[in-house]
């Protein structure tokens, strides 16, 4: 699968065009929205055909990617050339501001990492879009007991990491765009010793999709805020304390640095 972004840094390209839905709903959270639900759409009839591979998904997400930039999203990444080279899976540990990191992360890893999500086990019963996450594979976690939740991760987790499948974990309780580090658990620094594989740090900054006030998922956008993506340098858990510091520096240092 060739990349969709194919240097270290990305950066949205100033004349990038407004999106014609955008233009069609006044601007609107619905072009982004509406497009999101097309592409499930879409992904679930690739699921029941057996279809939905892994170049599948990475369109899904890179569609997701488009029209965001197409509703004045601009975006800043950078940090790639850090995993073009992996020979081996890793955990990946992330804040969550919004819905939007979580829908293109794909395109950004899976031309490189074969990789799947720490989610709700909830999220897999939703009627179409349940079918669509389940078909990655994901380990799924019920978030009422943190003890089975954690031997679950490190379970599953480990199993999948083992057969060469990377995991994207969001360690805070829930999305939200003050980032608290007390609420970001060590799950992903302990799932990454236990399997032996590195860590890789992302800072993200999506305040641009807000959360809903009913519906999460689809809230207004904040055209005046960038959106940016920092991936971190793998590196080995060798002190699991040690190691949850690193991810927290690294993703604060971001938001301040994206803050000023």
């Amino acid at each position: 699968m060739e990349p969709y972004f194919p240097d270290d840094n990305y950066q949205t390209p100033s004349n990038t065009p407004r999106h014609w839905l955008d233009k069609l709903f006044f601007g609107s959270r619905v072009a982004l929205h509406g497009v999101f639900v097309w592409e499930i759409m879409k992904a679930r009839w690739l699921v029941t055909r057996n279809r939905y591979d892994r170049k599948a998904v990475a369109a899904t997400s890179y569609a997701v990617f488009k029209i965001a930039e197409g509703c004045n999203g601009r975006f800043h990444i950078t940090g790639l050339d850090h995993i073009r080279n992996l020979t081996e899976p890793v955990v990946f540990v992330s804040n969550h501001m919004s819905s939007l990191e979580g829908n293109i992360f794909n395109c950004l890893l899976l031309p490189y990492l074969d990789v799947t999500y720490v989610i709700k086990e909830s999220l897999t019963r939703y009627p179409v879009f349940g079918p669509v996450m389940s078909s990655r594979q994901p380990v799924t976690v019920g978030r009422t007991n943190p003890r089975e939740d954690l031997q679950k991760v490190l379970e599953d987790g480990t199993a999948l990491l083992q057969n060469g499948r990377s995991i994207i974990l969001f360690p805070q309780h829930t999305r939200t765009p003050i980032f608290n580090p007390a609420e970001f658990n060590s799950l992903g620094v302990k799932l990454a010793k236990r399997a032996g594989v590195p860590l890789v740090p992302i800072a993200v900054k999506t305040d641009f999709v807000i959360n809903g006030r009913y519906l999460r998922d689809f809230g207004p956008l904040d055209r005046s805020k960038p959106i940016h993506v920092a991936l971190g340098r793998p590196f080995p858990v060798e002190n699991s304390k040690e190691a949850h510091h690193q991810v927290i520096t690294f993703i604060q240092n971001h938001l301040e640095r994206w803050a000023s």
